[in-house]
C-alpha cells in the first residue's frame, strides 16, 4: 500500500483475510450461524471494504463480523477490540471541536478520522448491542455518535462499561484523553 493509496497488495490483503477468518472461528458467539466462506466472498468483491477493515486492525480496532443485514446482504464488522482502539484515541469528537480548541489541539477528532477510514462511528444503540455480545471498555471509553441538538450546544456522548453496565457520559466534544477513542462499523 502507497502512502495515500486505499489499495492493498495481494499480501496485505490475503494477510488480512487470514486474520480475519482467525478471529471470525475464534469468537464464533458474535456471529451464530454465519458462514465464513459467504463473508469471505463478500470481501473479495469489494475491495475497497478490505482497505477499510485493514484501517481498522492497523489501528488496534480487532474488526469482526457482529451481524448480517438480510435486505441490504450486507455482513455487519464492528471494532471488537478489548478495549477503544489504541490509534483512535486522544481525538476530540470532530472537526468543528478540533477547530474550537486555542491550545492543544489532538492530531485529529474521531469523526475525520473514521470518514477517512470508510467507516462510521457507532452509534450508542450499536455500542449497546455490542456489549451484549462481551463486556468491552472496561478501562477505558467511546465516544459514540452525538444527536445533532447536543452538540449544536457544545456537547459530545461517550460510553463505557462499568459496574455490570453500560454508561453514557457527555462532555464538552473539544476535550479528549488518552483513554478515550472511538469504534467504528463497516458493512461489506
Amino acid at each position: 500500500m502507497t502512502s495515500g493509496s486505499k489499495e492493498l497488495s495481494s499480501e496485505q490483503r490475503e494477510g488480512l483475510i487470514k486474520v480475519l477468518e482467525a478471529r471470525f472461528i475464534k469468537h464464533k458467539h458474535r456471529h451464530e450461524g454465519l458462514d465464513w466462506a459467504h463473508v469471505q466472498a463478500k470481501l473479495e468483491a469489494n475491495p475497497e471494504k478490505l482497505w477499510s477493515l485493514h484501517e481498522m486492525e492497523r489501528t488496534g480496532g480487532e474488526p469482526d463480523v457482529v451481524g448480517y443485514d438480510e435486505e441490504k446482504d450486507e455482513y455487519i464488522f464492528y471494532d471488537c477490540s478489548p478495549e477503544s482502539p489504541k490509534g483512535r484515541r486522544s481525538l476530540c469528537y470532530d472537526r468543528a471541536a478540533l477547530e474550537a480548541r486555542k491550545k492543544h489541539k489532538p492530531e485529529n477528532s474521531a469523526i475525520d478520522m473514521a470518514a477517512d477510514m470508510g467507516i462510521e462511528i457507532l452509534t450508542e444503540e450499536e455500542y449497546r448491542e455490542l456489549q451484549k455480545l462481551e463486556t468491552f471498555d472496561k478501562k477505558t471509553s467511546t465516544w459514540v455518535k452525538t444527536p445533532s441538538d447536543i452538540r449544536a450546544l457544545g456537547g459530545a456522548l461517550f460510553c463505557d462499561y462499568r459496574f455490570g453496565h453500560v454508561f453514557v457520559y457527555h462532555n464538552g466534544a473539544d476535550s479528549y484523553y488518552g483513554s478515550r477513542g472511538f469504534r467504528g462499523s463497516l458493512r461489506v
